[in-house]
C-alpha cells in the first residue's frame, strides 16, 4: 500500500490551451504573485516596524496578510512548474500536502476574521473594558486557535484521504482541493460527514459569530454620535469587504467541487483562478487604503522613496 501510494501521480487536467497561451499564463500569474508578495509583505513590515500599529486590530491584519502569503506560496510555485511543463502531474503525497495547506490556511482566514470582528465589538461596544479584554494573552490565544484548530481538523481529513483507494488518476482542476474526492473508488460517507462537520464548526459558526458582532456594533453605533459612527465605519468596512470577497470565493470552491463534470473547462479554470487570485491580492489593498493609520504609513514610506 505504501509503495503504491508513493508511486501514484495525479494528472491535473484543468488547464486550457496550454501550448498556445503557456507563456502568457506564466507572465500574468508571475506578475500577480509578485504583487501579492510585495503588498502583503509591505503590510506586515509596516505593522511590525511602527509601534503605533502594535494594537490587536493591526496584529490580526498582519496575521491575515501572513496567511495570504502562505496560501499563495502553497499554490503559485507549483502552477509555474505546471505552466512551463508539457504534462501537468503531481505525486499524490504532494497533492495531499497541497490539499492540507489549501484548506487549513483558507479556513484560518474565517477564524482570523472572527477574531477581528470580536476585537471591533469589544472596542466599540465595551470601550472601557477593551484594554483588559483584548490584552496580549487574548491576542496570542486567538491567533493560536485560528491556525491550530483548522490544521488539526483538516489533517484528519487528509489522513483519511490518503487511505482511500484511487480508481481515477486525473482531476479536472488545476490544484488539489476537494476535486480529489472524485478520484476515490468508493465515496466515503464518513469523509462527507466529517467535511460537513468542519464546514459547520470552522466556517458556519465563525460566520454566525461575525454576523452577531456586527449586528451589535450596528445597534450601538446607530444610537451614538456621528463621530462614533464614522470611526466604526472606517475600521469595520474593510473587514466586511474582505469577508464578503472571501465568502464569495469559498462558494466558488464548493461549486467547482460539486459541479465539476457539468462545467465547461474554461469556466472551471476561470473559477479556480479566482479563488487564489482575488483574496491574497485584494486583502492588503483594502486594508492599506481603507485603514487610515496604515495608509498614513504607506504614503510616508513612498514619499521617502521619492525624496
Amino acid at each position: 500500500m505504501a509503495a503504491e501510494f508513493n508511486g501514484t501521480f495525479i494528472t491535473l487536467d484543468g488547464f486550457v490551451e496550454m501550448d498556445k497561451y503557456r507563456y502568457l499564463y506564466f507572465f500574468i500569474l508571475l506578475i500577480l504573485y509578485i504583487i501579492i508578495l510585495c503588498t502583503n509583505c509591505t503590510i506586515i513590515c509596516l505593522i511590525w516596524i511602527h509601534r503605533d500599529l502594535h494594537e490587536p486590530m493591526y496584529i490580526f491584519i498582519a496575521a491575515l496578510s501572513l496567511n495570504s502569503l502562505l496560501f499563495s506560496t502553497d499554490i503559485y510555485p507549483k502552477l509555474f512548474i505546471d505552466i512551463l511543463s508539457h504534462k501537468q502531474t503531481m505525486s499524490y503525497s504532494a497533492c495531499l500536502f497541497q490539499y492540507f495547506l489549501y484548506y487549513s490556511l483558507g479556513i484560518s482566514d474565517f477564524l482570523l476574521l472572527s477574531a477581528m470582528s470580536y476585537d471591533r465589538y469589544v472596542s466599540i461596544c465595551k470601550p472601557l473594558h477593551y484594554p483588559t479584554i483584548m490584552g496580549k494573552r487574548t491576542v496570542i490565544v486567538l491567533l493560536t486557535l485560528a491556525w491550530f484548530l483548522p490544521a488539526c481538523e483538516v489533517a484528519v481529513a487528509t489522513v483519511i484521504n490518503s487511505q482511500k483507494k484511487l480508481c481515477d488518476l486525473t482531476t479536472k482542476g488545476i490544484l488539489c482541493n476537494n476535486t480529489i474526492l472524485k478520484l476515490h473508488c468508493v465515496k466515503s460517507a464518513f469523509l462527507t460527514a466529517y467535511g460537513l462537520f468542519i464546514l459547520m464548526n470552522l466556517v458556519v459558526v465563525p460566520l454566525m459569530f461575525i454576523l452577531f458582532t456586527y449586528i451589535k456594533i450596528f445597534i450601538v453605533t446607530y444610537h451614538s454620535c456621528a463621530e462614533v459612527r464614522k470611526k466604526a465605519a472606517e475600521t469595520c468596512l474593510p473587514h466586511l469587504m474582505v469577508l464578503f470577497i472571501f465568502s464569495y470565493l469559498c462558494v466558488f470552491d464548493a461549486i467547482i467541487a460539486r459541479l465539476e463534470s457539468d462545467l465547461p473547462k474554461l469556466v472551471r479554470l476561470i473559477m479556480g483562478l479566482q479563488i487564489f487570485v482575488y483574496n491574497p491580492l485584494f486583502n492588503p489593498i483594502i486594508y492599506g487604503v481603507k485603514m487610515k493609520e496604515i495608509w498614513k504609513h504607506i504614503k510616508r514610506f513612498f514619499n521617502q522613496l521619492v525624496n
